[in-house]
């Protein structure tokens, strides 16, 4: 139990004067002012001081956090500890002081104590959970992405499956259950658990299949899973099964360059796209050697800011090396091509995902990549038919999903088309 501290009058009686005064006070004055109440009444204070000090740290006029902002948020967490057990709000207090404090750990890069605070705030919510009979516990998302950015990719599979099987039974219509698939597939799939993860996107799959077919879902979202679903399957030696499945995204493609979708949906299917296209090219992607990768399956909005800021910022470095390597595939394409198409996918798929991830204008920042892309394979396939035309029909399918996104549907449809033929599935 915390006992009041003996504090100045003065210093009360002011602090009362601001949070009373008419006038609009500034967050500063606001913290100020329940800093000194809190020694004065810490049950009554104690909660308003922890959340002032969050709002504090963010600087709205500026849209980013303060200098001082983990500073704040560290008080802000202590201030929330310092609450009573006993006090009902205390786990709803302490929670989001550590999601906050939690964020600028790791945008300092300050990992290992992040992640430790992303653990606590599990624990609060396994134990608010159990409390309230609520079949999820809150901070098993954060969690599991975290354990994957370490490679921890078990343990985060492992997160990931109890959450699933948490929000499974209740289907599709909280909106988060196609989302928490893909993180789940990516952790099963990084973690070598290949057998589970194409059970996982079979779920997917279905689920999405349903949706679209009783115009509860897009029919775009339901064609990338399909072919990143189909991309799975051949990845792990089931070709067959993926010609067949690339067969259902052609009719669903089809349908969509004739009619378009059959409803009028938000943006979100652009962000699914730019999931599963990060997702398909993580396994091509190179192992980042001095710092974590983010989880393949989540959107950025899961991605801690260290992260987030090595993989977008690689796209500089990356354009350096392709124009650099550019030259030598030229005039060694023994050497250097089948590389310069490799590491022109990832900047492509890094940009597409940086790009969608701030503005619905996407399409005309990275189209030139995609355009790019296809060019760079063509000239695979004429030098070495064998492994270059396989690559020509990848790339092409990834610049059809990207006309998808752009609700380019006929584009879509013709690319996809010419990369079947590439794979000899066309009917």
């Amino acid at each position: 139990m915390n006992h009041p501290a003996k504090v100045d009058q003065d210093d009360i009686v002011r602090a009362r004067n601001v949070l009373l005064a008419s006038g609009r006070r500034t967050p500063g004055e606001e913290v100020d002012a329940y800093r000194v109440l809190a020694q004065v009444s810490p049950a009554s204070y104690l909660p308003l001081l922890a959340r002032a000090l969050q709002r504090l740290s963010y600087d709205a006029g500026r849209g980013r956090p303060r200098p001082d902002s983990l500073a704040l948020c560290e008080e802000a967490v202590a201030a929330a500890r310092s609450i009573d057990t006993a006090e009902p709000a205390r786990a709803d207090v302490l929670y989001g002081a550590l999601d906050s404090c939690q964020r600028e750990l790791y945008a300092v890069g300050r990992r290992a104590e992040g992640l430790a605070m992303r653990a606590e705030m599990l624990a609060l919510g396994r134990a608010q959970a159990q409390l309230s009979g609520a079949p999820v516990a809150r901070g098993l998302n954060g969690w599991a992405a975290g354990l994957s950015e370490e490679g921890r990719y078990a343990e985060s599979a492992d997160a990931m499956g109890e959450l699933i099987a948490a929000i499974l039974p209740g289907g599709p219509d909280s909106g988060s259950l196609a989302w928490s698939l893909l993180e789940w597939i990516a952790a099963l799939r990084d973690a070598g658990r290949s057998d589970e993860a194409l059970a996982a996107f079979e779920t997917l799959v279905s689920m999405e299949a349903a949706e679209a077919a009783n115009d509860r879902g897009s029919m775009a979202c339901h064609l990338y899973t399909l072919i990143g679903y189909a991309h799975m399957l051949d990845t792990h030696g089931r070709g067959e099964r993926a010609a067949l499945v690339r067969q259902e995204a052609l009719a669903l493609l089809t349908e969509l360059a004739d009619t378009g979708e059959r409803k009028s949906w938000s943006g979100y299917q652009a962000s699914f796209w730019a999931v599963l296209l990060s997702f398909s090219g993580a396994e091509g992607d190179r192992p980042a050697s001095d710092g974590p990768r983010p989880p393949s399956g989540a959107a950025p909005m899961q991605w801690s800011p260290d992260a987030k800021r090595r993989y977008f910022d690689s796209r500089h470095a990356l354009r350096e090396e392709v124009d650099g390597l550019a030259s030598r595939a030229t005039e060694d394409p023994d050497r250097h091509l089948a590389e310069l198409v490799r590491l022109h996918r990832i900047l492509t798929v890094r940009s597409a995902v940086y790009w969608e991830h701030r503005t619905h204008l996407f399409a005309q920042q990275v189209r030139s990549l995609f355009d790019d892309g296809v060019g760079l394979a063509t000239r695979l396939s004429q030098h070495d038919p064998a492994d270059g035309t396989r690559t020509l029909a990848r790339i092409l399918i990834d610049r059809s999903t990207f006309h998808t996104a752009a609700r380019e549907f006929r584009p879509a449809l013709n690319d996809f088309r010419l990369a079947l033929s590439y794979l000899g599935e066309v009917n």
